[in-house]
């Protein structure tokens, strides 16, 4: 299981940036507006930069994220997140395997290392588990306007996919305030947002009013 510094990860409200919505001056901004109202977790997603350029965006982001004790997760690529000494990494389908990621990290960077994984399926959550990721995100739950390949993702299946697996699994996919009702009832460890963060006019206030309602929608269900 992956840690950051003396506790567990807060996984509640786990915010995916996009600088196809903003330029990196405003990426950051909103990160930092995002752990300044509670975010537990941030993965920067930039599939279309360099290696050079991801890795120098990634180091400006983490100096937010670690001032505010937030692990930083790195999307796809291990060795960036590995260089810039990220606390994570979350790959994907067609991504580096778990295993592998998880062998290296181990040998690299320690246990406490993050490895999460996309699973839309129980099989593939119970793989990914077994390989030894920390947690999973599971979806998409609703179309979404990311550019990322995405398949929706039934309730029933998420819900299958929380009792599969010890580890904690967060919704992803097209979810903000108004639409998290229909995860009610599932055990899941929080949700994935990015548009409702991204493209919210007041990115602090968007992510105060997200966790406050994904606390009060999960009050006494089971969450990892």
């Amino acid at each position: 299981m992956g840690y950051f510094t003396n506790g567990k990860v807060d996984y509640t409200l786990y915010f995916i940036t996009d600088t196809t919505y903003a330029s990196v001056d405003e990426m950051i901004t909103r990160v930092e507006a995002a752990v300044r109202g509670g975010a537990g977790i941030v993965q920067l997603r930039e599939k279309d930069r360099s290696t050079r350029e991801y890795i120098e965006i990634a180091e400006r982001v983490h100096a937010v994220t670690k001032e505010a004790g937030v692990p930083l997760i790195i999307d796809d690529r291990l060795d960036v997140a590995l260089a810039m000494g990220a606390e994570g990494v979350h790959v994907g389908s067609s991504d580096m395997p778990v295993a592998k990621a998880r062998e290296i990290a181990d040998k690299v960077a320690g246990r406490h290392f993050i490895v999460g994984a996309t699973a839309k399926t129980v099989p593939a959550a119970l793989d990914a588990y077994n390989h030894g990721a920390d947690y999973l995100g599971c979806g998409a739950i609703y179309p979404t306007t990311t550019h990322v390949k995405t398949t929706i993702t039934s309730t029933d299946t998420l819900r299958d996919v929380c009792n599969a697996v010890p580890i904690p699994v967060c919704a992803i996919g097209g979810l903000n305030k108004d639409n998290l009702e229909i995860l009610r009832g599932i055990p899941i460890a929080g949700v994935c947002v990015v548009s409702a963060i991204m493209k919210a006019p007041d990115p602090y206030e968007a992510t105060i009013g997200l966790i406050d309602t994904v606390r009060k929608l999960f009050s006494g269900v089971r969450v990892l």
